[in-house]
């Protein structure tokens, strides 16, 4: 039987070929392959969210689909149409690029509303609606969503109904200077570029999560999992302090952290989720699933502050 490290480091080693540095951002990446849950990528252009997503469906082996996200897109460029057939008389689904196993939404946030809307049912569901018919999509199924930075011009904010669907949001940093003279190195040919292989298998990702839902979680944690989401939403309620939330996590999140980690202890080979992981994957999990106050966003204070202000403020159990 593959251990949770032995499989992490055999993706990792593939993918690396591909994208220098980004350690922790793959993890999660891992963790949500796992977790069947979906990711948010946040970053600058130019930072390589794009080839690290498409790497990892290479070293996966799964079928990859690219959604270049614009705001000319129609949601039917997305789940699919009806499409008449003069032969037979009648129409018939026209699949769309939604039908894989690892979707890239890429500037998932310069396409309007009802676009970003059409991937909820399938995010959620696992299926589309198509013509009036119920198409179920190919498992496993993940949505690997890139954005920019909402200040950036020509970009719209994702509605709340959609982000929480997403496990986490990663956000993606600036390589490290001796990252980025290795990817020159790496990159600079023009002639001669990595070419990434299979690792794993749809069908063996599938198998593992049967071991992931094997490790214990103790209910001192899943309390302190509990204190944690909840605490989010007590900041959301009117009191005679200031309120810097409207709102405060839902349900989602709390599933989302239990899911999370115990993937995230069986890739680092422990048979126990403990707090120290939980807090870990705090911020990753809550900052997308809390909104500011206009007064929070008057006084410069982003969603990180507010989560690590939880966790400051939250018991942690001895185990």
């Amino acid at each position: 039987m593959i251990t949770g490290p032995a499989w992490s480091q055999k993706l990792r080693d593939e993918i690396g070929q591909a994208v220098i540095g980004q350690d922790a951002v793959v993890e999660r990446l891992l963790v949500a392959l796992l977790a069947n849950g979906h990711v948010l990528l946040e970053g600058m252009p130019g930072l390589a969210k794009t080839l690290l997503v498409k790497s990892l469906g290479t070293a996966l082996g799964v079928q990859f689909e690219r959604i270049q996200f614009t705001p000319d897109l129609l949601p039917s460029d997305v789940v699919g149409t009806m499409i008449f057939s003069p032969k037979d008389g009648a129409f018939s689904p026209h699949r769309g690029p939604i039908f894989a196993n690892l979707v890239l939404a890429d500037e998932i946030n310069r396409a309007p509303a009802k676009v970003q809307s059409a991937l909820l049912e399938a995010m959620q569901e696992r299926q589309v609606t198509i013509g009036g018919g119920t198409h179920p999509l190919p498992k496993p199924f993940f949505v690997m969503a890139t954005q920019n930075p909402i200040e950036q011009e020509g970009t719209y904010p994702l509605p709340e109904a959609q982000t929480d669907r997403f496990l986490f949001k990663l956000i993606v940093e600036y390589p490290s200077a001796e990252e980025e003279s290795s990817m020159m190195q790496r990159w600079g040919q023009v002639t001669q570029q990595p070419v990434l292989t299979a690792a794993s298998s749809g069908e063996e990702l599938l198998a593992l999560r049967a071991e992931v839902d094997r490790i214990h979680v103790a209910p001192a944690v899943q309390g302190y999992i509990l204190a944690l989401v909840r605490g989010t939403r007590a900041l959301a309620e009117a009191g005679s302090g200031k309120r810097y939330l409207n709102f405060g996590a839902s349900p989602r999140a709390s599933l989302a952290l239990f899911q999370a980690g115990r993937a995230l202890a069986w890739l680092r080979g422990q048979d126990y989720v403990s707090p120290a992981l939980i807090q870990e994957l705090a911020p990753d999990v809550l900052r997308h699933r809390i909104g500011l106050t206009y007064e929070a966003e008057a006084e410069e204070i982003t969603t990180d502050k507010i989560v690590a202000q939880v966790l400051a403020q939250t018991p942690v159990p001895a185990k």
